[in-house]
């Protein structure tokens, strides 16, 4: 199971914290948050939409529904993967090792990042 964040979540101010974010770090998350936001919004209401219209679905028609469903569901996990890459890939080198320990601890599959190129 991958290690996530968790941004856009309620655990920002605990990311924050734990890793000790810069200023800048904090504006990214805030921004990266909304966008996160906007973009699952969209995907929560094709999600309402497909099941108010499928309400009265036959059997066959609702393990079509289902696969529509799921698939939207997947979606929403690629974008919170997404933008907890983009917060992880500005993490500063010990930042990102305090992150690969901690997901160690929990047995958790850390999401690795292009380190080649620091920039930070």
């Amino acid at each position: 199971m991958d290690c996530i964040l968790g941004v856009g979540g309620r655990d920002n101010e605990t990311i924050i914290k734990v890793f000790e974010l810069t200023e800048q770090q904090q504006e990214n998350l805030k921004n990266w948050s909304a966008e996160l936001k906007i973009r699952n919004d969209i995907l929560k209401d094709q999600a309402k939409y497909l099941m108010k219209k499928n309400e009265e679905s036959s059997p066959e028609e609702l393990l079509t529904v289902s696969k529509e469903y799921g698939s939207i569901m997947d979606s929403m996990k690629q974008n919170v993967r997404m933008i907890d890459k983009r917060l992880l890939a500005s993490f500063k080198k010990a930042q990102y090792e305090r992150y690969i320990k901690l997901c160690n601890q929990l047995a958790l599959r850390p999401i690795h990042i292009n380190r080649s190129v620091d920039e930070n």
